[in-house]
């Protein structure tokens, strides 16, 4: 089963792409790797996933309807976990703009190019706080 998850290097994100490639599903990630917190932090994770066989990675902010298409499009997934958000109560407040992008209109894009491609299920865990 092919799985495109949101935010695979988050630390639900890589948790759960961690468990369904131990799982022997193919999982394609999805991050921006924003510097929001620890990029390092990301990029060990990530580190991680990239051992695994039966994973493939993508630089991408969800809020970019492009680059996501293209992506979703040359994996072909028949499940989405979208788990990717700009997270911070108080980060709304000082940056509106980022966070409405990537909650907003990422989320959007997700569940349009979702339902073109008839992703057979989409399962969304996060909107961020």
């Amino acid at each position: 089963m092919k799985i495109i998850v949101t935010g695979s290097s988050g630390f639900i994100g890589f948790h759960v792409s961690k468990k369904l490639l131990e799982s022997g599903k193919k999982v394609h990630g999805v991050d921006s790797m924003n510097n929001y917190y620890d990029v390092n932090l990301k990029k060990a994770r990530l580190s991680i996933l990239k051992k695994y066989k039966n994973f493939s990675f993508s630089k991408a902010k969800i809020e970019n309807k492009k680059n996501l298409d293209k992506a979703f499009k040359k994996f072909k997934p028949v499940v989405v976990i979208h788990l990717a958000a700009q997270a911070g109560v108080r980060y709304s407040i000082e940056k509106p703009r980022v966070y409405l992008d990537s909650n907003i209109t990422g989320t959007y894009n997700i569940i349009e190019i979702s339902k073109k491609l008839n992703v057979k299920h989409l399962i969304m865990a996060s909107s961020s706080s």
